[in-house]
């Protein structure tokens, strides 16, 4: 027996309808403008890390941890005064464990003695639980290397399936560009909001490379195996997907970063917020831009 609050498919095919009237505006763009204004934000971004790069992590660079059980206090006024009493910078933020004990994590430049930042603390706190922990400069330096050198084989690896799928270079290049764009703007992001460039973080842009060539091959393929009338519908059809795709993935993201204890996840959930949003203007702008600048130049041809 059908359920009475089911949508009949008239109703479905009328929602999908103006869903797609409302994106319509995308495919009355011209090419050319679909490219130049990706590319100008592009160039911006690299402007921006060129000037204000994301700090590195500890895990990436080096240095001391200090983390104190049972305190809650304000991150930025203990930050404040613990780097008037230890005469260096150092950075503070807050958590909640899983059993919702409330607690701080201090990080310190290599060679601070974590002992001297525990004693300041007990002056304030001195009923608090207290650990240390602490990462060399090589143990960083091996990490970043790693890092990187992942970032770099994936992104290789990425280049060549799309090469061998497609088997055109306007296509797949301009995926690879879409693809190395979304990471510059979401590491640009993170310089703007001083949030810092870990594993963690390195993990989440390497994340992105994957939700980048699912959402660009999606195009892509409806793009050059159309079975619509025109190259504008099945870039309709394309976006319309593409949107509800984006919009739900964001929206679990948000929810992940609302929710989230953790200042480890709201940094993930936060890299990837940054580079889906960049996505969908490279992937369903630009890309779009020259996949119809490509194909209709062979139309008329």
């Amino acid at each position: 027996m059908a359920r009475k609050n089911a949508k009949k498919p008239g109703e479905t095919d009328g929602f999908r309808a103006k869903k797609r009237e409302k994106l319509r505006f995308l495919a009355e763009m011209e090419p050319k403008k679909m490219i130049i204004y990706p590319l100008a934000v592009f160039i911006v971004a690299l402007l921006l890390l060129a000037v204000n790069f994301p700090p590195l992590g500890i895990d990436l660079k080096g240095g001391v941890v200090v983390t104190a059980y049972g305190v809650n206090a304000n991150p930025d006024q203990v930050e404040k005064w613990l780097s008037n009493e230890l005469g260096v910078n150092v950075n503070v933020e807050s958590f909640t464990s899983v059993e919702g004990t409330k607690g701080i994590r201090v990080y310190a430049p290599t060679g601070v003695d974590p002992v001297k930042i525990i004693n300041i603390l007990k002056q304030k706190y001195p009923n608090a639980e207290y650990t240390h922990s602490e990462v060399l400069p090589t143990f960083g330096e091996l990490a970043k290397r790693q890092g990187i050198r992942a970032i770099t084989f994936a992104f290789i690896a990425m280049a060549v399936v799309v090469f061998l799928f497609f088997r055109n270079p306007v296509s797949s290049l301009a995926i690879i560009f879409s693809a190395f764009s979304d990471m510059v703007i979401a590491v640009a992001a993170m310089g703007i909001f001083k949030i810092q460039l870990t594993t963690a973080t390195i993990a989440a842009l390497l994340m992105l490379i994957g939700y980048t060539v699912d959402s660009n091959i999606l195009l892509t393929t409806k793009l050059t195996k159309r079975k619509e009338d025109t190259i504008e519908e099945a870039y309709l059809s394309a976006v319309s997907t593409g949107f509800t795709m984006s919009t739900t993935t964001l929206g679990a993201l948000f929810m992940l970063w609302l929710i989230s204890t953790s200042p480890t996840i709201d940094n993930i959930a936060v890299v990837l917020i940054f580079g889906l949003l960049a996505d969908f203007m490279n992937t369903w702008i630009f890309n779009a831009g020259v996949l119809r600048w490509y194909l209709n130049r062979g139309v008329r041809a």
